[in-house]
């Protein structure tokens, strides 16, 4: 791999949205429940948290979902012990707040998709030179889309770019025309005391506004 890195498209999921489920607070009850909901509106990737109870026991319970292109994993995935965790439990996607080279250095090993937090031209850089196969810009509040446009210019060509944190609807067409090729989604998509109806219907929402925005 060059010092530049490269970009990878395995995560295309070509006729889905490249839309992230971030499903922070998901009780291992209704996981399989909420995941339907998601993945009728359109989404292929799901996120589950690792900072909140029961986590992991969501994974496991959304892992026999993943199939005709859908990803299930984590997200705050902190260390390579998370990744193991993680994988025991049958989850692929491994989505990071940071980038720590180890936990990249895991995911790879046990041929899972890592996707690191960056903000930096540095860190994006380093990001990819470990194997990252996609890149979540966090926090995306404290980044305008005009930088993430001037960042773009200085990644290899095709990198994906996933804003991530405060993205609603409304937004994404500002982001995709600035140079987001996906994005993460949480509380705007998914909060515990949402119903799998209002799930269902925010998801459409999400799944509308990336479409209508090619």
């Amino acid at each position: 791999m060059s010092d530049a890195g490269t970009a990878d498209p395995g995560l295309r999921f070509p006729g889905d949205p490249p839309l992230v489920a971030i499903l922070r607070g998901l009780a291992p009850q209704r996981a399989q429940r909420s995941a339907a909901a998601l993945l009728d509106a359109g989404f292929r990737m799901l996120e589950v948290p690792l900072n909140r109870p029961g986590a992991l026991q969501a994974i496991e319970a959304l892992a026999p979902m993943a199939r005709d292109g859908v990803r299930i994993g984590a997200g705050t995935v902190l260390s390579p012990g998370d990744v193991d965790a993680v994988a025991a439990a049958g989850g692929t996607l491994i989505v990071s707040p940071h980038f720590d080279a180890e936990v990249v250095a895991r995911a790879r090993a046990l041929g899972l998709v890592a996707v690191p937090g960056v903000f930096t031209a540095t860190e994006a850089h380093a990001a990819l030179r470990a194997g990252a196969r996609a890149l979540k810009i966090f926090p995306a509040e404290a980044m305008p889309p005009k930088a993430l446009q001037a960042l773009a210019t200085v990644l290899p060509p095709g990198t994906p770019l996933w804003p991530v944190g405060g993205i609603d609807a409304a937004s994404i067409a500002s982001w995709r025309a600035h140079g987001a090729t996906g994005f993460g989604i949480g509380g705007a998509l998914f909060k515990p005391e949402f119903d799998d109806a209002e799930l269902g219907r925010r998801a459409r929402e999400f799944v509308a506004a990336w479409r209508q925005s090619a």
